[in-house]
């Protein structure tokens, strides 16, 4: 695993990478708030937006900004304390930063993945809704999810006898160890193997009617024009389910404007063919809703 190395320990000092971190300094009036400093913020974000050349979006001196083109024409800023480690694995960058308000945070490829203070909506509602739909479900999968915090979730549940985690970056794993030992506690428990493998790859592997539900953390927010509906990921999930199986993966939101339920829904109905559940929560620092959608054989 990368050294953990505290990046940002003192005042004074800026990172501005295509990460989108920003910089990190001392407030002269010792770190209160006047509408004075509000309005300099503005005219430094205007300045910056003239300045930056290839940033996609205003920095803040001392914030985080997540600006991605999933959702465009807007930016999320979390105010950082201390930035905790920096680091990059074979496959993606990482960063975990102290911010004021939710905790530690998660960054990966610049985008927030999940904070302390709020982690808990998301994960408990991609673990419970389908795991509470289905009788007694013994065996489950999880694809992605590396933080641990389904595991967790899914460890509540005493009819699972086992469940496997498909996760491609043990880095990912180690750092979430290190620094969200209560999210990546779902790795403690001793009814879980982990699988160090791309998702697609597994699910070749697995045999028909293996799990009864399987779970996918591992992707942006499903829509139409996903690179997964061009894959034979759905179809052998599909095939892995038992019948009467469900599987549950992150959707995009319903007050996203070029997002179709209806069609979203018709074109899971060619591949599963039980019922097909939306369903939605709410998770303070995501750009909107974070929706799961339930899919059964």
């Amino acid at each position: 695993m990368a050294e953990m190395n505290n990046i940002v320990s003192g005042s004074n000092i800026h990172i501005n990478t295509q990460r989108k971190i920003v910089s990190v300094s001392d407030n002269s009036n010792g770190g209160e708030t006047s509408e004075a400093n509000c309005l300099a913020v503005t005219v430094e974000m205007e300045d910056n937006m003239k300045e930056a050349g290839d940033l996609l979006h205003p920095s803040i001196n001392g914030w985080f900004a997540e600006h991605c083109p999933i959702w465009p024409g807007q930016a999320h800023f979390l105010k950082v304390e201390k930035v905790l480690f920096e680091g990059k694995s074979k496959y993606q960058r990482m960063m975990v930063f102290q911010s004021s308000g939710y905790g530690k945070v998660f960054v990966l490829d610049g985008a927030l993945q999940l904070t302390e203070k709020d982690e808990c909506a998301y994960q408990e509602m991609m673990t419970h809704l389908p795991l509470c739909s289905i009788p007694d479900p013994n065996k489950v999968l999880l694809i992605g999810g590396g933080d641990g915090g389904i595991l967790r979730e899914i460890s509540r549940h005493n009819s699972v006898d086992h469940f496997d985690i498909c996760e491609i970056d043990t880095m990912l794993i180690d750092v979430y160890k290190e620094f969200f030992p209560d999210i990546a506690i779902g790795y403690d428990d001793p009814r879980v193997t982990l699988h160090v493998q791309d998702g697609t790859a597994f699910l070749k592997s697995v045999p028909n009617a293996t799990y009864d539900a399987i779970i996918v953390d591992a992707f942006d927010p499903i829509r139409l024009e996903h690179e997964l509906f061009d894959s034979p990921f759905f179809e052998l999930a599909a095939k892995a389910l038992r019948p009467g199986g469900v599987m549950c993966i992150q959707a995009e939101s319903l007050w996203y404007q070029p997002f179709d339920i209806e069609q979203l829904i018709s074109s899971f109905r060619q591949i599963f063919r039980g019922s097909i559940s939306y369903a939605w929560t709410v998770v303070p620092t995501y750009p909107r809703l974070a929706p799961p959608l339930k899919l059964q054989i």
